[in-house]
Protein backbone atom coordinates (compact mmCIF):
# COMPACT_ATOMS: atom_id res chain seq x y z
CA UNK A 1 0.00 0.00 0.00
CA UNK A 2 1.85 3.24 -0.76
CA UNK A 3 0.47 5.06 2.52
CA UNK A 4 2.94 4.48 5.25
CA UNK A 5 1.80 5.13 8.32
CA UNK A 6 4.63 6.74 10.79
CA UNK A 7 2.66 6.47 14.57
CA UNK A 8 5.53 4.22 16.08
CA UNK A 9 7.75 7.30 15.15
CA UNK A 10 5.88 9.69 16.67
CA UNK A 11 5.25 7.63 19.55
CA UNK A 12 9.04 7.29 19.52
CA UNK A 13 9.40 10.68 19.88
CA UNK A 14 6.98 11.43 21.99
CA UNK A 15 8.58 8.88 24.40
CA UNK A 16 4.52 7.50 24.89
CA UNK A 17 3.14 3.81 25.23
CA UNK A 18 1.04 1.71 22.74
CA UNK A 19 -1.14 1.95 25.81
CA UNK A 20 -1.04 4.93 26.82
CA UNK A 21 -1.46 6.84 23.27
CA UNK A 22 -4.82 4.73 23.16
CA UNK A 23 -6.38 6.12 26.55
CA UNK A 24 -5.42 9.10 25.55
CA UNK A 25 -6.86 9.03 21.57
CA UNK A 26 -9.55 6.90 23.54
CA UNK A 27 -9.22 3.27 21.65
CA UNK A 28 -8.97 0.32 21.46
CA UNK A 29 -5.33 -1.34 21.59
CA UNK A 30 -6.02 -3.73 19.19
CA UNK A 31 -7.46 -1.49 16.63
CA UNK A 32 -4.08 1.17 17.72
CA UNK A 33 -1.88 -2.00 17.10
CA UNK A 34 -3.76 -2.30 13.40
CA UNK A 35 -3.30 1.21 12.37
CA UNK A 36 0.07 1.52 13.67
CA UNK A 37 1.77 -1.89 11.71
CA UNK A 38 -0.19 -0.16 8.60
CA UNK A 39 -2.74 -3.02 8.33
CA UNK A 40 -5.72 -0.46 8.49
CA UNK A 41 -7.90 0.24 5.57
CA UNK A 42 -8.95 3.32 6.68
CA UNK A 43 -9.07 5.76 9.40
CA UNK A 44 -11.19 8.35 10.94
CA UNK A 45 -10.83 11.99 10.61
CA UNK A 46 -11.69 12.13 14.57
CA UNK A 47 -9.22 9.29 15.12
CA UNK A 48 -6.72 11.48 13.09
CA UNK A 49 -7.57 14.44 14.93
CA UNK A 50 -7.30 12.90 18.47
CA UNK A 51 -4.09 11.36 17.25
CA UNK A 52 -2.32 14.46 16.13
CA UNK A 53 -3.83 15.97 20.00
CA UNK A 54 -2.31 12.96 21.78
CA UNK A 55 1.03 13.59 19.65
CA UNK A 56 1.35 16.98 19.27
CA UNK A 57 1.93 16.79 15.87
CA UNK A 58 0.23 17.06 12.29
CA UNK A 59 -1.48 14.77 10.05
CA UNK A 60 1.40 14.85 7.54
CA UNK A 61 4.05 13.61 10.37
CA UNK A 62 1.94 10.43 10.56
CA UNK A 63 1.05 9.66 7.28
CA UNK A 64 3.18 9.51 4.46
CA UNK A 65 2.61 8.18 0.55
CA UNK A 66 4.93 6.69 -1.14
CA UNK A 67 4.22 5.42 -4.59
CA UNK A 68 7.25 3.00 -5.10
CA UNK A 69 5.64 1.02 -2.22
CA UNK A 70 2.83 0.63 -4.96
CA UNK A 71 5.13 -0.15 -7.26
CA UNK A 72 6.75 -3.25 -5.27
CA UNK A 73 3.36 -5.51 -5.35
Amino acid sequence: MPIIVNVDVMMARRKMSLTELADRVGITLANLSILKTGKAKAVRFETLEALCKALDCQPGDLLEYAPQEAEKV
